[in-house]
């Protein structure tokens, strides 16, 4: 997960997990299975959409927050799998597989099983994009890829394992390195109801009226800590702006694949990447 191809520069969004199992044309046996209780949110069966293949992604509330788990390149997903049937930790989705749509596929070698643990930007992407990019081809709807912002599933699945401290999913989240903080003229989005638990509590925005929200961005885009704040503390930038407020230069420096804000001239600023996402979530 994260910069780790191109030489920092692309973003893998996910964990690749080999096979164990093969049959005796080498090709992947292993089954896949649930990694949480949930619900299915979206299954892909037509492998030339999409370079993750055959995929199906499940829905879970895990202490308050909403989390989807993706599961990609499969050979066969369950035929009995529908969006809404709920789905058991441990429950079998699907047989491992190396199906994609790119033009170098995927070797009986590399099989494997591309896992992601992702938060959902907003529940209507798919006008959003209609709106801002009407040529743009989107064959998945709302579950289109730009709309999901990724957790580390190593990370999260080393912490679960560690001695000591019970291990906290939203702990883990508010507890994500800041490349950037902004603000936003913005006082309504699905982000805030969605992740409620992120949201920092501010009195003086409650006592003056909330004018927009400060927003902590991890290096891919993914806000872990909203502040809510008045006007005056916003500044004059209010009615719909955003504004750069910091960047954390080593972060940017040690994870650039993000391309979330990039320096010109020994200032930074949001690149057009950045500024859709916020557009994205602000919609």
């Amino acid at each position: 997960f994260g910069c780790v191809r191109t030489e920092g520069w692309q973003l893998h969004e996910g964990l690749d997990i080999r096979c164990l199992q093969r049959d005796r044309q080498g090709n992947p046996t292993d089954p896949v299975l649930a990694t949480a209780d949930g619900t299915v949110a979206y299954i892909n069966r037509r492998p030339s959409l999409s370079n993750y293949g055959n995929y199906l992604i499940l829905r879970h509330l895990i202490e308050g927050l909403e989390v989807y788990s993706l599961y990609a390149h499969l050979d066969s997903i369950r035929p009995d799998l529908q969006p809404g049937r709920p789905v058991r930790t441990g429950e079998t989705l699907g047989i491992m597989g190396r199906t994609s749509n790119t033009r170098e596929r995927i070797s009986r070698e590399r099989a494997h099983l591309h896992f992601e643990l992702n938060l959902l930007v907003h529940d209507r992407f798919s006008v959003w994009l209609k709106q801002t990019h009407p040529r743009e081809r989107n064959d998945h709807g709302d579950w289109n890829g730009r709309n999901l912002l990724g957790l580390d599933p190593q990370a999260i699945l080393l912490a679960q394992r560690a001695p000591g401290v019970p291990f906290s999913l939203l702990r883990f989240i508010q507890q994500q390195t800041e490349l950037c903080r902004v603000s936003v003229g913005a006082t309504n989005f699905p982000w805030l109801r969605r992740y409620a638990r992120l949201v920092r509590p501010n009195p003086r925005a409650v006592k003056e009226g909330v004018a927009g929200y400060e927003i902590a961005l991890a290096f891919n885009g993914l806000p872990f800590e909203l502040i809510p704040r008045s006007a005056a503390e916003l500044g004059p930038s209010v009615g719909g702006m955003t504004r750069l407020l910091s960047v954390n230069a080593a972060e940017r420096a040690r994870r650039p694949c993000g391309r979330i804000v990039s320096e010109q001239g020994g200032r930074w600023e949001l690149t057009t990447q950045g500024r859709a996402l916020l557009e994205l979530l602000t919609f």
